[in-house]
């Protein structure tokens, strides 16, 4: 028999701005999940067709700059980055409306090259009112591709303060 939702501590961390009713534990909270698969040929499509305008409309000058040092890879390498922005916005739970725009999702890698987000704008500000007080989030991102297919998937997850 399914429990209801108020008796689960994680759920209610989750969905409630507020601590979970247990106090002493140390929750890890998963907050959002997104994937996407995305065509590399549709991709290159859209760069044939509308080149620049397509670019700056939809990347961040990191993702351009990095496209651009991968010429022979260049769709696959957008493709990755297009699928990994309609993950994170499957992930929060909006797609790409309610001020939540393309341009303020970029790829970026960590020091130890994992590729990771940078948020700006309306994407941060939905992660931020998703996030319970007394956490902080933490996304992980995976890309990956095969040609014709680029793929990514997204884990938001919060995580207690101190």
């Amino acid at each position: 028999m399914a429990q209801h939702c108020e008796a689960n501590p994680l759920h209610h961390a989750a969905s409630r701005r507020g601590p979970p009713p247990r106090s002493g534990e140390d929750f890890r909270v998963i907050i959002g999940l997104g994937s996407d698969l995305c065509s590399i040929e549709r991709i290159q499509a859209s760069l044939d067709r509308f080149g620049d305008r397509f670019e700056a409309r939809v990347f961040t000058a990191v993702e351009r700059a990095k496209a651009a040092s991968r010429p022979h890879t260049q769709a696959g390498t957008y493709a990755k980055r297009f699928a990994a922005k309609e993950a994170f916005s499957k992930a929060v739970g909006t797609g790409f409306k309610s001020g939540v725009f393309m341009k303020d999702i970029g790829v970026v890698n960590a020091p130890s090259g994992a590729p990771t987000l940078h948020l700006t704008g309306g994407a941060l500000a939905r992660l931020e009112s998703l996030v319970p007080e007394g956490y902080r989030p933490v996304i992980h991102l995976t890309l990956t591709d095969d040609h014709p297919w680029a793929q990514a998937f997204v884990i938001i997850e919060a995580l207690p303060l101190g």
